[in-house]
């Protein structure tokens, strides 16, 4: 006959013995996390005031542009006003996301402006790609003095991962002021663009109707910070339960 088999649990006392390993590698993995989550709460406070600064910025008056900008940070954002006449013939064509199913290329034309300071690139708007030819879209160059309303918008650093641009290409895949200006044999551009803002009197899918203002500026550090703080808090509570240990053990 066969005897029943009784499981006891241990009942031994156990106390929280870290080894020196352990201790070496949990203490600053925990702190490392902590300083990350502190950071990310650091660029949270700074990235919600630049999204608070930027929407007063994009819901000023707009003013005229400076002939001279000492500083141009102060102005992204910004509506403006900029007076000038249209180089057509330096047209430049930067690639553009793709819009309603289209791709295509947002239009930068040289403005020679009327008080003399210089050349400033105005983003026009977006075209698809069969309507690059400017001969295939007359109605787009325009002659005589123009008023252009937009928003100053500056170039963005290369990120990682993003293709630059390539020197005698048909298209610029980024933002480049001073490159573009020597591409077209243009001095004095300014280091900016106004992205020119749409005209209502025009159908909203007319080619080079401006930009719809858009501004995007992600803002995951809530969420990169509670991650972080989650983390350290999951290795703290591994750390002292993996190093509890019985009364009289070896360590």
């Amino acid at each position: 006959m066969t005897r029943p088999i009784t499981v006891t649990a241990s009942t031994e006392p156990r106390r929280f013995r870290p080894s020196l390993w352990a201790t070496l590698i949990t203490v600053p993995a925990v702190l490392a996390m902590l300083a990350l989550g502190t950071w990310q709460m650091q660029r949270l406070h700074w990235k919600e005031d630049l999204i608070q600064r930027v929407e007063q910025r994009l819901h000023a008056a707009p003013v005229p542009l400076p002939a001279t900008l000492s500083d141009p940070a102060a102005f992204e954002f910004r509506p403006v006003t900029v007076s000038g006449r249209y180089l057509n013939d330096k047209e430049l064509r930067l690639v553009a996301r793709p819009r309603q199913g289209q791709v295509g290329y947002e239009v930068l034309t040289p403005l020679e402006r009327a008080d003399g300071s210089g050349i400033v690139l105005v983003n026009r708007g977006f075209i698809p790609m069969d309507k690059r030819d400017p001969s295939t879209r007359p109605d787009s160059r325009v002659e005589g003095p123009v008023t252009v309303t937009g928003l100053v918008r500056l170039p963005q650093p290369t990120g990682l991962f993003q293709p630059d641009n390539r020197p005698g290409a048909d298209a610029w895949l980024r933002l480049d002021p001073p490159a573009m200006a020597a591409a077209a044999g243009l001095s004095g551009v300014a280091p900016l663009v106004v992205e020119a803002l749409p005209d209502p009197a025009r159908p909203h899918s007319a080619p080079l109707n401006g930009i719809q203002p858009q501004v995007e500026l992600p803002n995951n550090h809530l969420q990169y910070a509670i991650t972080w703080y989650s983390l350290a808090a999951t290795l703290i509570v591994i750390y002292v339960l993996s190093q509890r240990r019985r009364i009289g053990s070896a360590s």
